[in-house]
């Protein structure tokens, strides 16, 4: 499996701590500095069978800058959200665990790593 993770972010650190704790092994991504690609967004979205607008931080100074909010959250617009992710990775939330059995989950719970532990 693979984690995203910004190493400033406490949901990231409880996550991973989690995961040691279970002994499950994983990649870090530190998808800030190693930056997602639309067609991998795409990827982990379908994984998580989610929107992009579903995984953004609309309350970062990015999305404010942006106007995120007022996007229309639709089909003709899913590949400007896509891009914007692609462009601002602090949009993306985190952290995100891409299972071993092709699903993704947003891991910010515990319950969360433990649902992606289970799979």
């Amino acid at each position: 499996m693979e984690i995203w993770i910004n190493p400033a972010c406490s949901k990231c650190r409880s996550a991973i701590s989690l995961l040691d704790a279970e002994g499950a092994r994983y990649t870090v991504r530190r998808y800030l500095e190693d930056v997602p690609t639309e067609a991998e967004i795409r990827e982990v979205l379908e994984r998580l069978g989610l929107e992009p607008w579903d995984i953004t931080r609309t309350q970062e100074a990015a999305a404010k800058e942006l106007g995120l909010t007022e996007w229309p959250r639709d089909a003709g617009a899913r590949d400007r959200w896509i891009g914007a992710l692609a462009a601002h990775p602090k949009l993306i939330q985190r952290p995100i665990i891409t299972a071993d059995d092709g699903t993704a989950v947003v891991a910010r719970t515990e319950d969360a790593v433990r649902d992606a532990l289970s799979r």
